[in-house]
Order: C-alpha cells, then sequence, then structure tokens
C-alpha cells in the first residue's frame, strides 16, 4: 500500500464513522444540526449574513456511503454563514507589491490545513477594504481551490492574517467554529470519496471549475462535536507515522528503481574482476592467449593487413585498480586490437554507392537499417570503412561520446560515419565480454578520463588504445558471456515491470 493509499485509507475509515467508537453519551449529530440550523436562521434574520439560496433536500440517491445512526449528512452551505469567493485586483498583476497585504492564489492552497506562503503575492490595504472588500479573509475561515487543481484546501488563522484572495478560491465561514471541528471538516474534504464527489460536479467550461453553489451543496457526513475531536486527535495520532511510513516508503523505492542498474554494474564488476565464474586451470592462461594475438598481429602486419603500430606504453602498478586472478593479464585495447579505424566523412542522402552508419541510426542496442542512408565513396577506400560482424563501434563525440555497439549481422554492405571508431580484435577473443566490458564503470572511469571537454566532448583512438581491461583466458571469457546473458535480461524484466 502506498503512502497515499495508507493516507486515503485512514480519512475514509474516519468519515464512515470507523476509526473511533461511538458513545451514546455524547448526543446524536441530529441535535447539532439543528441547532447550528437554527443559528444560522437567526443570524440571517438579524441581516448578520445571507440566506443560501440553492440548498436542496438530500436525495438517498445522494449518499455517497453508510454512516453510524448517530451521525447525520449535511451539506457544507447548510452550516456556513459565508459562501465566496476572491476576486482580481484591477490591474491584475500589475497591481501586485513587494509588501503589504497577504494576496492568496490557488498555488498558496497548500493542502489540508497549509498555507504556502513561498511566492505570496501582495496587495495594498486601500485595495485590501475597499475593491476586495468582499474577499476579505478571516482566520477560521475554511478555503478551497475552484480553479486550476480542483479541491485542495486550507485552514486560515489568526498569524496568517491581513489576507486576500483572487477569484480561484473559495472562501468558506462557518456559522459557529465552537460547535463544528475546523480540521475535522478539513480531514473529511480531503477524503478520497469527498474529493471524488466535489470535482465530479465540476462545471465543464474552457477552464473546469468549481461553482460557489457547487461548495454550498458538498456533502459532508458531520458526527456529534465530541466524536469529531476525537476523530481528529486520532488521525493526528496517526499521521506522523503515516509520514515515517512514506520516508521509508520513498527510500524503497528509490532503492527499487536502482536495483537492476545497481546489480548489472555489481555483476559487472565481479565479472572483470574475476568473481563471477570459477578459474579452471585447464583453460590455460591469458599471458599465454596474449602472446598469442601477438603473434597473430605480426603476422597480419608481415603480410601487410594491417599497419605497424607504435609500442604502447608498459603497464605499471599505478594504474591498476583492483586485483585480477592469476590466470588473468591486464592489457592495453590497442594491444589486442587489429586496428581502431576512425570512420568516413561523408554527406548522408537518399542513394548513392553504399549505406553509411551514424550514431542516430544506433538505438537501443541496435543499428536501424531502415534510417541508415546512403553515401559516395570511392571504391578503392569501401574496404577501409567496409563493417563485419563482431566489430565494435565506438561513438567519440557528442553526448553519445563512449557509447559502443557489437556488430552482430551486417545485412548488407555497410560502412561508418566519420563520429564513430571501429574497433577490429582477434578471433581469439569473445567480442560479447569486451562489449560488456565496455558497460563496467572502469571502462567508463577511463574514457571519462581521456574525454577532452571543448564544447561538444570528445575521445579519440589514442584514449581509446591506452585503456586497460583485465583479460582472461578465451573459455573463461565465454562462460562469464553465457552467465551474464543468462542473468541480464532477468533485470531488464525486473525494471520493465517495476
Amino acid at each position: 500500500m502506498t503512502p497515499q493509499e495508507l493516507k486515503n485509507s485512514i480519512l475514509q475509515l474516519a468519515i464512515q464513522g470507523k476509526l473511533v467508537e461511538q458513545r451514546p453519551e455524547e448526543g446524536t449529530a441530529e441535535d447539532l444540526y439543528y441547532r447550528l440550523k437554527a443559528e444560522k436562521a437567526s443570524g440571517v434574520k438579524k441581516g448578520k449574513w445571507g440566506k443560501s439560496k440553492s440548498l436542496t433536500e438530500i436525495e438517498d440517491e445522494e449518499i455517497l456511503f453508510k454512516i453510524p445512526d448517530s451521525w447525520r449528512w449535511i451539506r457544507i452551505g447548510e452550516i456556513a454563514s459565508v459562501v465566496t469567493k476572491g476576486t482580481t485586483p484591477r490591474g491584475g498583476n500589475v497591481s501586485y507589491l513587494d509588501e503589504g497585504v497577504g494576496f492568496l492564489r490557488a498555488e498558496n492552497v497548500a493542502g489540508f490545513d497549509k498555507i504556502d506562503k513561498f511566492n505570496l503575492k501582495y496587495i495594498d490595504v486601500n485595495t485590501h477594504v475597499g475593491f476586495l472588500k468582499r474577499s476579505i479573509i478571516e482566520a477560521n475561515d475554511l478555503l478551497i481551490t475552484i480553479a486550476g487543481t480542483l479541491g485542495r484546501t486550507a485552514l486560515v488563522r489568526e498569524v496568517d492574517l491581513p489576507l486576500n484572495a483572487n477569484q480561484a478560491i473559495s472562501i468558506v465561514r462557518l456559522v459557529n467554529t465552537q460547535d463544528i471541528s475546523l480540521l475535522f471538516l478539513i480531514y473529511a474534504l480531503n477524503s478520497a470519496a469527498i474529493q471524488r464527489y466535489l470535482t465530479g460536479q465540476k462545471k465543464i467550461t474552457a477552464i473546469p471549475n468549481l461553482t460557489l453553489e457547487i461548495i454550498e451543496n458538498c456533502l459532508i457526513p458531520l458526527p456529534p462535536l465530541a466524536e469529531q475531536k476525537r476523530i481528529v486527535s486520532k488521525i493526528e495520532e496517526l499521521l506522523p507515522l503515516i509520514d515515517r511510513y512514506e520516508q521509508a516508503w520513498t527510500r524503497l523505492e528509490a532503492l527499487n528503481k536502482r536495483f537492476p542498474e545497481d546489480m548489472q554494474k555489481s555483476l559487472l564488476q565481479f565479472a572483470i574482476q574475476g568473481k563471477l565464474v570459477e578459474q579452471r586451470p585447464e583453460e590455460g592462461t591469458a599471458a599465454e592467449l596474449y602472446r598469442q594475438i601477438q603473434r597473430e598481429k605480426q603476422g597480419l602486419v608481415k603480410a601487410g593487413k594491417i599497419k605497424k603500430e607504435k609500442p604502447l606504453p608498459v603497464i605499471t602498478d599505478d594504474e591498476i585498480p583492483f586485483e585480477i586472478p592469476k590466470s588473468w593479464k591486464w592489457v592495453r585495447w590497442g594491444d589486442i586490437s587489429e586496428s581502431i579505424q576512425y570512420g568516413f566523412n561523408a554527406p548522408a542522402q537518399q542513394n548513392g554507392r553504399i549505406k553509411m552508419v551514424r550514431i542516430s541510426d544506433i538505438q537501443d542496442g541496435m543499428i536501424i537499417w531502415n534510417s541508415v542512408p546512403y553515401c559516395e565513396i570511392d571504391e578503392k577506400d569501401i574496404n577501409t570503412y567496409l563493417l563485419k560482424t563482431n566489430d565494435i563501434l565506438f561513438a567519440r563525440t557528442g553526448g553519445t561520446v563512449g557509447k559502443s555497439y557489437l556488430v552482430k549481422d551486417v545485412p548488407e554492405d555497410a560502412i561508418y560515419a566519420g563520429y564513430l571508431i571501429r574497433t577490429r580484435y582477434s578471433s581469439m577473443i569473445s567480442p560479447d565480454y569486451l562489449k560488456y566490458f565496455m558497460g563496467s564503470q572502469l571502462y567508463w572511469w577511463q574514457l571519462r578520463s581521456g574525454t577532452i571537454a571543448t564544447a561538444q566532448p570528445n575521445c579519440n583512438g589514442k584514449t581509446l588504445s591506452k585503456m586497460i581491461l583485465p583479460l582472461p583466458p578465451l573459455a573463461e571469457q565465454k562462460r562469464i558471456v553465457a552467465l551474464l546473458e543468462d542473468l541480464f535480461p532477468l533485470f531488464e524484466r525486473i525494471n520493465r515491470d517495476g
């Protein structure tokens, strides 16, 4: 149950007479109702306030729910001496001052009994007692928003005065505040059932609103006064507990939202530290694998298939962020890559010699081939930029810098655009292991350290080439990938399903 659902449940129990017990010695709401009605009639007769014109008898079909026999359904207008609304000063916003009489707008009516004075506007005293005399607010007035966010409430206290209000706020002043608990009325009006009833009556105009007639005719379940006070006391006892529950709920919700992502990060960290699967001596060592990769690269250089590169710096102890198994080896990305190649720069067009994959064509780990444009390129240059299965594309600039994509299939010949870097490596390395590494915190930390901070952040091939990564034996790489491929969809489903 959410905190709001719990609060709604308590308020609903309260206004149904189920939160505290009924006590016969406290009398009935019928007695209270007729006393208030007589007091109102006397005030009308003496000219203290006007007569409510729009009130009708409460019909059985209007009753929202069953209440105790000692309670009674009433309309707000039956116990109110005044139901009015505010007025906008002449000149509108230009009449607002930096100080003076507080002028409430709907945003200042904060809900329940709260007035929010943040961004409160002010008017001068002459306007307050002159043009806006009708909407002068008094202590114990009940405020209800009738435009904008409908049905929000506040209770005016002596310390809040002087105040006035605009036309988005209804002002309800009771006949007698000694025989009615204002806080009980506040809690009743904020219950889900009465909020639905009240806002369900809204007048459909260009901007939906509540009329004063709707406010006057709003139904309220009325208990005897002593029971009203006991209900308020019980609610006020429970609200701090609900607040504490809400704080715990909010923390838990934040943890739940972060859980799949945090768990994925933890799994990747375990994976690249050699803690996700066991090491098996029969699978050899990464040092042996590294030597085989170097021999393979030398052969490709000798055959003229790749260019000879300058030796990369030896990895120092200061660079190593954590321990890895003895059968693993720290390597630089450039030492295990056959090539790190920048993309081809050409205008995108609807037709052309060949398709050209751009950063924007890669979404949610997939190339959206239908959106990939064509470009013109010399025939002799195509092979330099041609995409192959298991290539890794790396975004080197803009808001996506560092994002990577493992090419799984190429349905037709395609090259890649200039804001991408293609890295190609030995078949003795699992491409999926490298792709998972590029999701790890170690990868992103190194990338950010090497990113050039310009108007548009960018990262070059040298940064990628010098990046260090922990290399397991090939068989262990494959076992790590297999386990991650089993686990990651579970967390994605948790994230999707909430």
